[in-house]
């Protein structure tokens, strides 16, 4: 836990808290230690407005080269478990706080989220000031950063930052997404042998569920529980997968999951929808949302500072409730952009006015731009599970 230059002290846990700096690309740099020992980290910044839920957000594949800075000042006290986690592995780049608390009071935590990080090497830093770097980055946009303990210089930290590759442009998905099919059973991933026939032989239970192919960009391990408990036989195939192999397996329905980076350069996917629309049933999250409006002709844009929390307000245009949400994302789907004669939004973020949902008018296709699995967050959104069910009874 010593710096090798000297920057170390005991911080009031008794415990040795080292200095760093946190570096935006235009100059603005902020103290901080850290309480997870000597380390550094780069990626776009960006601001999460959740009260719990950490653990799933740092495992959360559409964090991936980004560093996460928490709005809730106190952050540590739940611990970690084993049964939160969205992911094999943390995605964050970096977890950054106003005040760790290192001593967790929870029945189901089974160690720290200090210790947590440590071992899985992600840097995590507190003694930040958050406030001020969440208005920041909500007044000039997303930017990208170096924190570090090794490299105190501002001057050098900011010019490291630029030098980090933007989001946008950058295709994420191919780099998050399985390498092999595997299906979602007793709650855990279980691999396909590479032997298996990708073909209608591969259900097991299609007599009596609903079979459903999960296109993975990032899939969070909480929408294939969710596609579970709706009643879902799930096969999660390659983001690369294409329109003849998923035909060819003769699944009842299409999801397209979450994930990271620019939906944009994931052409191949956008491709592989636009010949399945019509073909099959499709539901789409997120990453998923966007992908199905760019196959539906939409332009997708980089939001200013994006949309990251357990609370933001969606209006559902159909019902007229309100609905409180859980949202991950940087980019969003131009509504200007859209046919309305073959379109339709269905759903509005409150915040901004921006696209919150889509249908096609005349075949059996949606999405949402927010997470009705709620993992953190509310669980108002979870009805579209079940309206994915519906759809494969209708289309």
């Amino acid at each position: 836990m010593f710096s090798p230059n000297g920057h170390c002290r005991r911080n009031k846990t008794g415990r040795f808290a080292m200095d760093a700096k946190l570096t935006l690309e235009d100059g603005r740099t902020f103290d901080c230690r850290s309480f997870t020992g000597p380390g550094e980290a780069g990626g776009e910044v960006v601001f999460n407005t959740s009260m719990t839920g950490y653990q799933e957000i740092l495992t959360d594949p559409s964090y991936s080269h980004q560093m996460v800075a928490l709005t809730y000042p106190l952050v540590g006290a739940c611990g970690v478990n084993p049964q939160d986690v969205e992911s094999e592995k943390i995605h964050a780049a970096a977890l950054l706080l106003k005040e760790y608390q290192p001593f967790p009071s929870n029945f189901r935590s089974t160690g720290t989220l200090s210790d947590y990080l440590r071992d899985r090497g992600v840097l995590g830093v507190e003694g930040l000031d958050t406030r001020a770097l969440t208005r920041h980055i909500r007044n000039g946009g997303t930017l990208r950063a170096m924190v570090s303990t090794q490299d105190l210089d501002p001057h050098s930290l900011k010019q490291r930052a630029r030098q980090l590759p933007r989001m946008e442009g950058r295709d994420l998905a191919s780099r998050m997404t399985t390498s092999r099919p595997y299906r979602w059973a007793d709650g855990k991933p279980v691999p396909v042998p590479e032997d298996t026939k990708l073909d209608i032989g591969i259900w097991r239970h299609r007599e009596h569920r609903p079979s459903v192919v999960a296109l993975d960009f990032g899939l969070k391990y909480t929408i294939a529980r969710r596609l579970a408990r709706a009643g879902f036989e799930v096969l999660v195939m390659p983001a690369t997968t294409d329109a003849a192999t998923l035909m060819a397996m003769a699944p009842n329905g299409l999801f397209l999951s979450n994930g990271p980076g620019d939906p944009g350069p994931v052409a191949y996917a956008v491709e592989t929808v636009r010949e399945l629309l019509g073909r099959l049933p499709i539901f789409g999250i997120c990453l998923g949302h966007q992908i199905l409006g760019l196959a539906l002709g939409a332009r997708t844009y980089k939001l200013k500072f994006g949309h990251r929390g357990a609370n933001q307000p969606v209006k559902n245009l159909k019902t007229g409730r309100v609905e409180i949400t859980s949202q991950n994302h940087g980019f969003a789907v131009d509504m200007d952009s859209l046919d309305k004669n073959a379109v339709e939004v269905t759903h509005i973020n409150l915040n901004d006015g921006t696209v919150a949902g889509i249908a096609h008018r005349r075949l059996p296709a949606f999405a949402v731009q927010y997470h009705p699995e709620a993992s953190p967050g509310p669980h108002d959104a979870a009805y579209l599970f079940d309206q994915f069910h519906d759809m494969m009874k209708t289309a």
